[in-house]
């Protein structure tokens, strides 16, 4: 009977705290406040279940990560800075026809896992990306050139709609520098066709960050910074 009324008071307790610190989706949630959210959450359930530790020791810890919460809240409304210094910063990942590798780096993300987001976003071809910018949410936000953006009502009525060009799948060969064998199959080449390509060009495998190929046999090359 205990833990159900502990169970209670802590479910209106964090409601409370829930409703004063804001509702955010769960892909919303920046590092920081993923880390407050599963530190109260701990607090909360080690509170109810362990019967040895009174309640309030509990309800205070709980309190005092939530008032610490609401008071960085605040300071990052009136200051960019902090803001800045709790959430994170941007970071262009893609740009100006290229990977920018100090920041993937820094975001602890492959090549691979940029065209991932970029195809989950429905952009299936490096040629119709024009930037790619990680967002201190986790989530990537990506920019179509021009001519690859969805179309609007305006466009219908100034029938561009017939002149823009239909997206095609791209397979992606090579991924920083190394080569997807199964991509490379579904493309129809071969290891030798492949090999005589890049000697052509004058390319070392290890500086490639993307080569990819479309239906049209176009070949997309993006070497490392």
């Amino acid at each position: 009977m205990e833990i159900v009324i502990r169970a209670i008071v802590m479910f209106i307790v964090l409601f409370v705290i829930v409703k004063v610190l804001g509702k955010k989706q769960i892909k919303n949630l920046t590092l920081y406040d993923y880390i407050l959210s599963i530190t109260i959450g701990s607090i909360a359930a080690d509170s109810i279940i362990s019967l040895d530790t009174p309640l309030y020791d509990g309800l205070i810890a709980i309190v005092v990560f939530a008032f610490i919460g609401y008071l960085f809240s605040l300071l990052a409304l009136q200051s960019h800075m902090v803001e800045e210094f709790i959430d994170g910063e941007p970071l262009v990942l893609f740009e100006n026809n290229n990977f920018n590798y100090g920041n993937l780096d820094r975001a602890k993300m492959s090549v691979a896992k940029v065209l991932e987001h970029c195809r989950l976003k429905g952009c299936f071809d490096i040629n119709e990306l024009d930037s790619a910018v990680l967002e201190p949410s986790g989530d990537v936000s990506i920019l179509l050139k021009g001519n690859n953006q969805p179309l609007t009502s305006r466009d219908v009525k100034n029938n561009i709609q017939k002149n823009s060009k239909k997206q095609t799948l791209s397979h992606s060969i090579i991924v920083d520098g190394v080569v997807d064998k199964e991509e490379l199959k579904k493309a129809k080449k071969t290891k030798s066709w492949l090999n005589n390509y890049l000697k052509s060009k004058k390319h070392k495998l290890d500086r490639i960050a993307l080569l990819s190929i479309d239906k049209n046999n176009k070949v997309t090359i993006l070497l490392k910074n």
